[in-house]
């Protein structure tokens, strides 16, 4: 198990350094206040309005780091903070946000493909622990490997849809930098900043779909025999 070890803490020091700096930059961008004085709220409301989108409602909910569209109920949901705050920060995430809504009103493939996704992603994450840990005290102590290959399968769908996430998630960022820049809703130094606080935020989810492939290629290997 050294090897697992060893890789989870990797992908743990990793995702520490990044989740760090995009704390440290929305913390330093939350401090730039728009020119405009548009809260997230106007802006997301704005950039739905802009993109001919009316059917979508923008609503605020608890938490931090809560923020998300709901293709079902179609809303943007903005935490507490971005939905009225009126800086750099809340305007990156709330034209973010949006972003998923247009995607979501133009049909973009691959957020349907990840939609479509969800319903088995959460089956699996649900059995995953427990069927890999199984598997691999039935493996130790029989040699039988079929439950162990059912968690690796079940850990290969939550891997499948951390990757599918990805191209997701720079589209909304590139269609609401685009906007943002297009409408002249914020200045070039504001633009920057969301630029820099979305480029970080997506970060994370490279290095949670990096860590997922790593630790998938380690429980696959244990299949063939060839773990360290």
């Amino acid at each position: 198990m050294g090897s697992y070890y060893l890789i989870i803490g990797v992908i743990f020091i990793v995702s520490m350094i990044v989740q760090n700096r995009l704390k440290s930059k929305f913390a330093h961008y939350s401090q730039m206040r728009l020119q405009n004085g548009m809260s997230g709220k106007e802006i997301a409301e704005k950039m739905l309005r802009d993109n001919n989108i009316n059917d979508v409602q923008v609503i605020s909910v608890p938490g931090r780091l809560t923020d998300h569209y709901n293709p079902a109920d179609k809303t943007v949901n903005l935490s507490e903070e971005v939905y009225m705050q009126r800086n750099a920060a809340a305007a990156a995430v709330a034209a973010h946000e949006c972003g998923h809504a247009v995607q979501h009103a133009v049909g973009y493939s691959m957020l349907q493909l990840r939609s479509k996704m969800v319903p088995i992603v959460n089956i699996s994450s649900r059995l995953l622990q427990f069927v890999l840990m199984a598997g691999i005290l039935v493996m130790a102590s029989s040699g039988n490997k079929t439950l162990l290959t059912v968690g690796v399968v079940l850990f290969a769908v939550t891997t499948l849809f951390a990757f599918v996430t990805l191209p997701v998630e720079y589209d909304a960022s590139n269609r609401a930098l685009k906007w943002l820049e297009t409408s002249g809703t914020l200045g070039r130094s504001e633009h920057d900043a969301a630029q820099d606080s979305l480029k970080w935020a997506a970060r994370t989810y490279v290095v949670a779909a990096l860590g997922s492939l790593a630790q998938l290629i380690y429980f696959a290997s244990m299949l063939s025999g060839r773990r360290d």
